[in-house]
């Protein structure tokens, strides 16, 4: 593993009662790139984020993270060791202001319980760095309205804030732009290419144009294996991944040069 692999995975195989999800995913993730894992519905791309992450134990093969494998750790320690995982459906604190969101996440990272006794104000302290994260991601004027009252383009960023108060060395983003209009695709995009700018992203995404546009390496899974994997107008060539996305995909796999 070159010290320029921030995760590598090793034969990476899952199977549920005889049904190979994942299988034999040898990937490779370039430290300070943005690393596309796309497919066909069925793919094996999010029961592979799941076990990057260990919400799920492989069936066999490894992953390294940093040169380290971490095969057989915890959800837990992954995450302590700066794997951070941002999910598909939203997962902000729908009351809690915007600024309140951040602050929660940036006591988790001290590694102080949450100390729901001491007073609001204890917490203060936390709000210039809070305020800096939401900068970071155009949140700052929002600061004071409750989550709940955000568009879903930028609950998604609010989401991509407290990830980045976990001081992620590796941001796994899952769909990051589901379900979004045209207007909230742009700015999650924009956003990512920001954020990834001193860090490694790997991401799992439908929206090719959005692939086209910001990943620096996108690797193809179908039925749970490798299809191709290299930058996107190599990938967009490869007569076998035009076949798997057939019909609409495959016109959306074109409509993104």
């Amino acid at each position: 593993m070159t010290a320029n692999v921030i995760l590598e995975t090793r034969a990476l195989t899952k199977e549920f009662k005889g049904f190979v999800a994942v299988s034999q995913v040898n990937l490779q993730v370039q430290r300070g790139s943005i690393h596309a894992l796309i497919g066909p519905n069925g793919a094996g791309k999010t029961t592979c984020f799941n076990l990057l992450t260990k919400f799920l134990t492989p069936t066999s093969g490894q992953i390294l993270f940093d040169g380290e494998d971490i095969t057989a750790e915890t959800p837990a320690h992954i995450a302590r060791r700066g794997v951070i995982r941002s999910f598909q459906i939203s997962s902000v604190f729908p009351h809690l202001t915007v600024l309140e969101n951040v602050r929660v996440a940036l006591q988790r990272q001290l590694g102080s319980s949450f100390q729901f006794w001491r007073s609001e104000r204890s917490l203060d302290g936390l709000n210039d760095k809070a305020m800096a994260l939401l900068a970071q991601v155009d949140l700052e004027k929002y600061a004071t309205l409750t989550a709940v009252e955000l568009s879903y383009g930028r609950k998604r960023a609010l989401e991509i804030a407290t990830t980045l108060a976990m001081e992620p060395k590796l941001m796994l983003l899952d769909e990051p732009t589901q379900g979004m209009g045209l207007e909230d695709v742009d700015r999650i995009k924009q956003l990512i290419k920001k954020v990834a700018a001193s860090r490694t992203v790997l991401m799992v995404e439908h929206n090719m144009s959005v692939v086209a546009s910001i990943a620096d390496t996108i690797t193809v899974l179908q039925r749970g294996a490798t299809l191709a994997e290299g930058p996107y107008a190599e990938v967009s060539k490869n007569p076998a991944v035009i076949e798997a996305y057939m019909g609409s995909a495959n016109t959306e796999l074109k409509g993104a040069h």
